[in-house]
């Protein structure tokens, strides 16, 4: 589901979002939103929802092993 959608930026810096996205996005009062900036403008998307998408991302990864081998290639790097 795709569209354009108008969000008013009122007092204090608070977003107004019309009823039929929060609707569409199950947004409700409370909802914990999260902002992303990219270099093309900013995503606005629930934190469970980003949650998925990085878990989505990273699964098969071993961050551990990947962060031991970058600081060893730096070591050396820095020794050499």
């Amino acid at each position: 589901m795709s569209g354009t959608q108008t969000i008013v930026m009122g007092d204090r810096g608070r977003l107004v979002v019309p009823a039929g996205l929060r609707a569409r996005q199950h947004w409700s009062r409370g909802t914990a939103l999260v902002a992303v900036e990219t270099s093309s403008g900013v995503l606005l998307t629930r934190r469970d929802e980003l949650e998925r998408i990085v878990a989505g991302q990273l699964a098969g990864r071993d961050l551990v092993t990947e962060l031991i081998e970058e600081r060893r290639a730096a070591a050396r790097g820095e020794a050499g």
